[in-house]
């Protein structure tokens, strides 16, 4: 998914292939991988779209990605799951907010930070028209 306001992307896929690697090796075991919050598992259930990857753990079925939202001007709704398509309309009613993805197996609990990033319209639907005084 890509959205217009879309900034400030981080891609965590270093950080996933190293933490693979040592369990592979050995040196981290599988419940230090494998231990996704009940909480992270009912919003893969309720709020999370299937991905193309299988699970690179227990290899048993397609991981899921669960979009977190945090900014102070969510308020109540900030620390919550959604939807692509809820991202899409909260990124052009509010300024600033946080984005985090993340992988889950609802299999073995898998889990790990894929991607963040930031949306929000950073100041563009502020109400005013389109055109900007010489200050600006």
């Amino acid at each position: 998914m890509v959205v217009r306001t879309q900034r400030q992307v981080v891609d965590y896929a270093l950080q996933r292939r190293a933490l693979l690697a040592q369990l592979h090796a050995g040196r981290v075991g599988v419940m230090e991988v494998c231990d996704a919050d009940p909480y992270l598992i009912q919003a893969a259930k309720f709020h999370g779209e299937p991905s193309d990857t299988t699970c690179p753990v227990c290899r048993k079925e397609e991981l899921t990605q669960v979009s977190w939202v945090f900014g102070d001007a969510l308020k109540h709704a900030s620390g919550s799951a959604r939807k692509p398509e809820e991202l899409d309309r909260m990124a052009n009613l509010f300024e600033e907010f946080n984005v985090y993805v993340v992988e889950v197996c609802r299999t073995c609990n898998w889990n790990h930070l894929v991607l963040s990033y930031v949306l929000g319209t950073n100041g563009l639907n502020d109400g005013r028209s389109g055109r900007k005084t010489a200050a600006e």
